[in-house]
């Protein structure tokens, strides 16, 4: 029994050795072994399951883990400090095992493709290159080949067929990847650097459609299409840049993500990717440095450089900090605005200006504000998820949380509220457009008058509905109760209503009248003392335009009856004196042919519904008769038809002899006495004037 004791005591004090060495990294493996013999079966066992990945992932989640014996500190500053201050020494401890660390994943890749040989993995590697690059070439030639049979080649092509073969082949790939047989371990170190180079070339096939200067044997208009409209210096400049950052950053995830498949502590990782982020840290400051700007002063130019490089360096600090959620803002923040005017810049050449159908409009609308959508979301997203993998122990407070994630879904619901809107708005705008068209067609031209009328009603309503039910729903996911608002916005609503019954009165007005149809935009109308052309409606007036040229504004509750002017048809009544021995059914005759002259007239004759008629005799007056003429013409053109025909009628009246009323007196008697009475009948026709004039009774001699 004391021989079995002193053995177990030297195997558990040998495997306690050994869990030291690999978990604080003292020494290589081997060069603890001992020399003069080989170690019990139990202390192989155990050193082969302390080499398995998921048991040395697990030991180093238990040495990054703090003591539990430490009690945080109290205030906020001194947890991040504290926190930072831990997360700094973890990465200096781990400075002396990242090269055995890299030799100890070789060897596990090495020992792992030992059991399957290489020629299958070279056939493998070839396998997918051969299925991925076969797929791009073959889709590339026939993109090519189809794109050669149109003369002008829409919006967009030319980036489509540059993209959409790489495409292809991350898709084939992936598939090939997935379809060949790898060992374990290879292929945990293949798949991170197969993915970051897809995503390069994906991105660096974008940035050449939309960056790259264009040759000058290039056609104008290819020159024109996708291209950001930049001098070609700055594209040249601006397209070199982006391919090394793309690359960089491609080949510093790859290396992050080969490292944690490959069961790397995360001090191990984290000290690895301050390394890289101070590569990535220095291209950005040279870019800065070099980068072409606009024409302005030293200083300017100056302090903004060097404002970029401190928030850049910033930026450097939060990442090797382990501030993983406070690096995404300040990227967000120095990137994002830059980010968002490219995508409107390179969307803009695709958008078709002389959009006339809402397909067209829809589709202009999803590109200019679905591409921004879509990239403001996708950095929601990747900042939430970056939270919630990479949040500290002082910001696990569910309070935060909360507000973290509602401020986040408010930017995705605000994005989607203004994407509905636009959408909303350019159809709304393309139907007024379309409304405004004239057209000879009365009953369509009456419905265009009526959309005319309501649409801006609609649109603005909507706006108020979509405004008020995103804000409800970032109120609610801010963890705000929204039952409540409603409820007392209900009761304000109400005390507002009796505080102010006009307003409500105008509101309710005018959604009868618009419920009756009882005027539209451009219909001329007369209530009361006002009369006008209706211009515009707001939700609780009407705006008319005298003929003259004042404006009234008028609300809907002190409209009262409304004479509608200009709706269906316009009956005009004149009148004309003629002398008592005119002949009736001449006169009748004559301005029949008056009739048929004006419905020959080009200009009038569309006008005209029923021709100018005579009615007949009106009354006997002191001099004359008074007869009687009506027309029916469409709305607001009677005048004009009017001045028309009695110009006519006394033409025709002239060539016929008939002879308009005058006042006329006939005495018997000598020359003197003619005379005579004459001028007293001119004195009492005088005297009758002025006394009219004056509202007074006349009075003969």
């Amino acid at each position: 029994m004391g021989v079995v004791s002193r053995r177990g005591r030297r195997a558990f004090l040998a495997s306690l050795f050994l869990i030291l060495q690999l978990v604080f990294g003292v020494a290589p493996l081997a060069a603890q072994e001992p020399s003069t013999a080989a170690p019990p079966a139990k202390v192989q066992q155990l050193i082969r399951l302390l080499d398995d990945p998921e048991v040395r992932q697990w030991l180093a989640s238990k040495e990054a883990a703090p003591p539990a014996a430490v009690a945080p500190p109290a205030g906020l500053a001194s947890q991040w400090i504290a926190a930072v201050k831990r997360h700094l020494d973890g990465m200096r401890a781990a400075a002396p095992r990242l090269v055995p660390e890299w030799q100890a994943a070789k060897n596990r890749i090495a020992n792992d493709m030992q059991s399957q040989g290489t020629m299958p993995i070279l056939r493998g590697f070839a396998f997918v290159l051969l299925v991925g690059y076969g797929a791009e070439v073959l889709l590339r030639y026939f993109l090519r080949r189809s794109a050669s049979r149109y003369e002008g080649q829409p919006h967009g092509l030319a980036a489509f067929v540059r993209v959409a073969p790489l495409v292809v082949f991350a898709i084939a790939a992936t598939i090939a990847f997935v379809l060949s047989d790898w060992p374990r371990q290879l292929e945990t170190a293949v798949a991170p650097l197969l993915v970051a180079w897809i995503v390069a070339r994906l991105l660096i096939a974008i940035a050449s459609a939309t960056l790259k200067p264009a040759d000058n044997d290039e056609p104008a208009a290819e020159r024109r299409e996708g291209k950001v409209s930049l001098q070609p210096d700055a594209a040249r400049f601006w397209y070199r840049r982006s391919v090394l950052f793309i690359c960089a950053l491609a080949f510093l995830w790859a290396v992050l993500d080969l490292m944690r498949a490959l069961s790397f502590p995360p001090a191990v990782r984290d000290l690895m990717a301050a390394g890289l982020g101070l590569v990535v840290l220095c291209l950005a400051i040279d870019t800065t440095l070099r980068r072409p700007v606009a024409e302005t002063t030293a200083a300017r130019r100056m302090l903004r450089t060097a404002l970029i490089v401190a928030f850049l360096t910033l930026l450097w600090f939060f990442w090797v900090a382990g501030m993983k959620v406070l690096f995404w803002i300040g990227v967000y923040v120095l990137g994002l605005p830059p980010l968002l005017r490219f995508t409107s810049a390179a969307t803009r050449s695709m958008l078709d200006a002389e959009a006339t159908n809402n397909v067209r409009v829809m589709r202009n609308v999803l590109i200019d504000r679905g591409a921004r959508f879509a990239i403001i979301a996708l950095a929601a997203a990747w900042l939430a998820l970056v939270f919630q993998i990479n949040g500290t122990a002082m910001m696990q407070d569910d309070v935060f949380n909360r507000i973290f994630r509602g401020v986040l879904a408010g930017v995705v619901i605000l994005l989607a509220a203004d994407l509905i809107w636009q959408l909303t708005k350019e159809c709304i705008n393309l139907r007024m457009n379309q409304a405004s068209i004239d057209i000879a067609d009365s009953a369509q031209l009456a419905r265009n008058t009526r959309l005319r009328t309501l649409l801006p009603i609609l649109r603005n309503f909507l706006a108020a509905f979509i405004a008020v039910v995103a804000g409800m729903m970032v109120l609610s996911g801010l963890g705000v109760a929204v039952g409540p608002l409603i409820a007392g916005a209900g009761v304000f609503g109400v005390a507002i209503g009796f505080g102010s019954q006009t307003l409500v009165k105008d509101i309710i007005s005018g959604i009868f009248y618009m419920m009756d149809d009882a005027f539209r935009v451009g219909e001329y109308i007369q209530s009361g003392s006002y009369k006008g052309t209706v211009e515009s409606f707001s939700i609780r007036s009407v705006k008319l335009r005298h003929h003259r040229g004042p404006i009234f504004t008028v609300p809907f509750g002190s409209l009262g009856a409304v004479q509608n002017m200009s709706r269906d048809w316009v009956i005009d009544k004149f009148l004309i004196n003629v002398s008592f021995d005119t002949d009736v059914a001449k006169v009748k005759k004559v301005v029949k042919g008056v009739g048929a002259a004006l419905l020959e007239d080009p200009d009038l004759g569309p006008l005209i519904i029923e021709t100018v008629k005579m009615k007949g005799v009106e009354q006997f007056g002191d001099y004359g008769m008074t007869l009687s003429f009506a027309m029916t013409t469409k709305p607001g053109h009677q005048t004009q038809v009017r001045r028309r025909a009695q110009a006519l009628i006394k033409e025709a009246f002239k060539n016929n002899g008939i002879h308009f009323a005058s006042p006329t007196v006939q005495v018997a008697g000598d020359e003197t006495q003619a005379t005579a009475a004459a001028a007293a009948t001119r004195d009492a026709i005088a005297k009758k004037n002025a006394a009219a004039a004056q509202g007074e009774e006349p009075t003969v001699e």
